[in-house]
């Protein structure tokens, strides 16, 4: 008997054409009212901030008309940040110095904290773990601005925090109107005096002992707030990281007769790399970008401890309608978190190939070994 298969032939689709085509189509139908409003209402303003950094335009009249109110000045508005004297690049060096104590103390923290509390309430063998979450991710919902209402009456000179202070007979600070440095009073409890010779050379326009001050002590009150407003939403990230997780990989490792921390760091950390990448790199960006808190706990005050490069280029702009050096701060700092983020990403770059290897090798070894034991079942 012979069997005679007849295959039809087929209709190629012509360029553009066919499901697929459709399918483009569609996609660009759906995405292209977002495209429009973040074109308009993003896209183009940064476009003009960015011209507007490189004129002189005083908020009269509008900035692409030139004349008097906003002549082209090119790079002055930069390069006076960096080389001329004056209140404005002192000002501007200060901000940079506080916003980067703020982030080297407010990044590590929230990302170890958050951490944490996620592997504490993704346990099994916690009860309640509906409420945890919530109680943790609370403060990340509230309005920064009430929480920082609250935080002034908790840190006043005869508030909650200097009344629990004083009753273990500590004398507590007085939180907002203390300038000094942190590092500054830890080298003061040493014996270093006040802006020792080593310390007296300038970097910037700014002396060392300025530079390696520290957080002010208002300064701290800050960042005990962002870590306590932040850690919920991170906290939610690494919770998600870690259910995603293969259970065989633990499973693996118990069998090898790792430890819990072994297992931690040596499985469960290589494993979240991509999730730590993006909440360090969330927190960076959002660190450079602090601005409400700044505005209802003083305005930088005491002495400019507390000013950030984001509060100042709304007080250049709006308070001394210098608009063109306003939005250049603005775009130093855009560079500088465009810098520090690929810094990050390299930092975090895979140092070990075999070490990622051996991980890979791993999960496949328990998905294999899983998916054996699941089919053997079924048979």
């Amino acid at each position: 008997m012979t069997v005679t298969t007849t295959t039809g032939s087929r209709r190629r689709p012509r360029g553009g054409g066919g499901i697929r085509g459709r399918e483009g189509v569609a996609g660009w139908l759906f995405t292209a009212p977002m495209i429009v409003v973040l074109g308009v209402f993003l896209f183009i303003p940064v476009l003009m901030a960015l011209y507007v950094s490189f004129t002189n335009w005083n908020g009269n009249g509008s900035p692409f008309q030139g004349g008097q109110n906003a002549q082209w000045v090119g790079t002055r508005n930069y390069t006076s940040l960096f080389t001329e004297d004056g209140l404005k690049r002192a000002s501007f060096m200060q901000s940079l110095g506080n916003n980067f104590w703020y982030v080297f103390f407010v990044v590590p923290l929230q990302t170890a904290i958050s951490f944490f509390l996620a592997l504490i309430v993704s346990n099994r063998f916690l009860k309640g773990k509906s409420f945890f979450r919530t109680a943790f991710y609370f403060p990340s919902v509230t309005s920064s601005i009430a929480i920082s209402v609250v935080f002034l009456f908790l840190f006043a000179n005869s508030g909650a925090v200097n009344a629990v202070l004083g009753a273990f007979g500590i004398n507590g600070p007085a939180w907002f109107s203390d300038s000094r440095g942190l590092f500054h009073i830890l080298f003061d409890l040493v014996g270093v005096g006040d802006n020792p010779s080593w310390a007296q050379g300038e970097v910037l326009g700014r002396s060392v002992w300025d530079w390696i001050s520290g957080p002010s002590v208002a300064m701290c009150v800050v960042i005990i707030l962002a870590i306590w407003t932040t850690t919920g939403t991170f906290m939610l990230m690494f919770l998600a990281a870690l259910q995603d997780l293969p259970g065989e990989v633990d499973e693996a490792a118990l069998l090898d007769g790792v430890s819990p921390w072994q297992k931690l760091r040596y499985v469960t950390l290589p494993m979240l790399k991509p999730t730590i990448f993006l909440v360090t790199t969330l927190g960076l960006i959002g660190t450079w970008q602090v601005f409400d808190q700044i505005y209802v706990m003083g305005k930088g005050a005491p002495a400019n401890t507390t000013l950030t490069p984001a509060f100042l280029s709304y007080k250049q702009s709006f308070t001394s309608l210098q608009y063109g050096s306003g939005a250049a701060m603005s775009f130093i700092v855009f560079l500088l978190i465009i810098a520090l983020t690929a810094f990050q990403r390299w930092l975090m770059r895979e140092k070990d190939p075999k070490v990622s290897r051996r991980v890979k090798q791993a999960t496949g070894v328990a998905v294999s070994m899983q998916q054996g034991s699941n089919a053997g079942g079924l048979r």
